[in-house]
């Protein structure tokens, strides 16, 4: 059922709730990571103390980040820079050449990545169609872009079907 490939692996409140430990326990080195709204909000162009704290956190467990982001190279090559961290823009998400360019930068396998962002339309969609485990997390901040609320608008009401199905238990935030 192509349903299926909005499903998230797994859901989370925050980037924080995700540990290097638990990683590495499942066999993950790597995190294939959105930025608007999954590590800061998106009109926020600099990375705040405690993201910077986080992949600071993962780099010391060995853990490779790449952030893939849909928006303009100006935008996230801002971000990414001063944390030191390769980046692919203009993704394209949920099309999957981004998400193949970033493993290959990585030089890990898919079964070794996991890939995190807040919205199941682009981040989990595209995450799922190229074979990767997938987690979502909670929007940063329920203010968006122009076409990231019409992704919305359509996102809620397939969420909110896996509900009455009983495909996902988490509550909405």
């Amino acid at each position: 059922m192509i349903l299926k490939r909005f499903l998230p692996n797994e859901h989370v409140r925050s980037v924080f709730e995700i540990h290097p430990d638990d990683l590495k326990a499942r066999g993950i080195k790597g995190i294939i990571t959105d930025l608007d709204n999954t590590l800061v909000a998106w009109d926020v162009a600099m990375a705040t103390p405690e993201i910077i704290a986080w992949f600071q956190l993962m780099e010391k467990h060995e853990i490779k980040i790449t952030i893939i982001s849909n928006n303009k190279e100006e935008r996230v090559k801002l971000f990414s820079e001063p944390l030191n961290t390769p980046f692919v823009y203009g993704a394209r998400k949920p099309l999957s050449q981004a998400f193949k360019k970033a493993t290959k930068q990585m030089e890990l396998d898919k079964k070794e990545i996991v890939v995190v962002g807040d919205q199941i339309m682009t981040d989990v969609l595209g995450g799922n169609s190229a074979g990767f485990y997938t987690i979502l997390v909670v929007p940063i901040v329920q203010t968006d872009g122009k076409l990231t609320r019409i992704n919305r608008k359509i996102e809620r009401r397939i969420l909110s079907w896996m509900r009455r199905k009983g495909m996902i238990t988490w509550e909405e935030e």
